[in-house]
């Protein structure tokens, strides 16, 4: 399934039901008085967090939303009924703007969680409702007002405990292969992770986590080149990211220059994202003899002035990863029980 993750759409919720102007009429009762009833409410339109859907595709193709109106009142002061709500699903993870004031009405990210985003009318109110001492046959009644309608943008960001960084071909689609459920293409050129993927990792029983690999950044997608950078927005919710760096890049560049690339640009896009809790992993480690490439990642840590931790892998063969899968469901774990402690 193709994924969107933006989508536009319009939401109109149900109009109120007029009241209504009527008399009672019976025999032997020449002047029954007003037994006009009010109209029924409009329905209101709610967006509600369905975990089953990963994707905004559908508003895609329906980007028009509207609600059922309220019934006009009826005699005998019988009420209009109320028309139904619009209930609609949307991925966890979806934010809901208001596209002309840019204000965020909300954030829907736990499952099962609802939204209002248009409400409906206020019924109108029968002549009955204006009876009084002085006007025993009002003939006034009120209309229902209008439901609220409004343009939306949609946003869907992904729900991930660990987010992978890198420059294009770093490794990061091998990766989230080698330790997930992920299956992503995998190829030996740049961009050929086009959208998000999200892999399951299973540490041991009913222990897991969501990593999610985004397309590659290059240098200048602060500026919108390459694909990287409209895609960055999903790693703001996860717990920490994994820097994936190839250690022996084909074209002999120093791999020191690929890390910087990536700080420079999340300086430039997010420094949130910046801040965020960040491992250096290098790949590729596999191409080198075990001795060159403990010195080539020592002399990059001295030059990068890295304090975290960091990680030597080869994801092609597995080597190293089940200490990283281990690293980051300790951390996961831990950083977790803080919060709980916290609350």
């Amino acid at each position: 399934m193709k994924f969107i993750d933006e989508a536009r759409i319009t939401v109109e919720a149900g109009n109120g039901g007029s009241g209504c102007l009527s008399f009672r009429r019976e025999k032997f009762v020449p002047r029954g008085g007003p037994d006009g009833g009010d109209g029924g409410d409009g329905g209101n339109i709610y967006f509600i967090a369905n975990p089953n859907l990963n994707t905004l595709i559908d508003f895609r193709y329906q980007r028009f939303y509207k609600a059922q109106n309220g019934q006009s009142g009826q005699g005998s002061n019988c009420t209009g009924k109320s028309g139904e709500d619009l209930k609609i699903d949307v991925p966890v993870g979806t934010i809901v703007l208001d596209a002309e004031t840019h204000e965020r009405l909300g954030d829907l990210n736990q499952a099962g969680q609802e939204l209002l985003v248009a409400r409906g009318g206020f019924h109108g109110l029968g002549n009955a409702r204006y009876k009084s001492s002085i006007n025993r046959a009002p003939r006034q009644t009120s209309s229902g007002s209008e439901g609220e309608r409004k343009e939306l943008r949609l946003e869907l960001r992904v729900l991930a405990d660990v987010g992978l960084l890198g420059l294009p071909n770093a490794g990061k689609s091998t990766l989230i292969r080698a330790v997930s459920d992920a299956r992503p293409k995998v190829a030996d050129y740049p961009f050929t992770t086009l959208h998000p993927n999200l892999g399951v990792v299973h540490v041991a029983r009913h222990q897991s986590f969501v990593i999610a690999d985004v397309p590659g950044l290059i240098e200048g997608a602060s500026e919108g080149a390459g694909l990287g950078l409209r895609f960055l927005k999903h790693l703001s919710r996860t717990g920490i990211l994994l820097h994936i760096v190839d250690i022996a890049p084909v074209d002999g560049h120093d791999p020191v220059e690929d890390v910087q690339v990536i700080v420079k640009e999340l300086e430039k896009y997010d420094t949130e994202l910046l801040h965020k809790p960040r491992w250096l992993v290098f790949n590729k480690i596999d191409a080198l003899l075990p001795e060159e490439a403990e010195e080539v990642i020592q002399k990059m840590l001295k030059k990068l002035g890295w304090k975290a931790p960091y990680f030597s892998i080869s994801a092609i063969s597995g080597l190293g990863t089940k200490e990283l899968v281990r690293a980051l469901w300790s951390y996961l774990e831990q950083n977790q029980a803080s919060k709980d402690s916290e609350e």
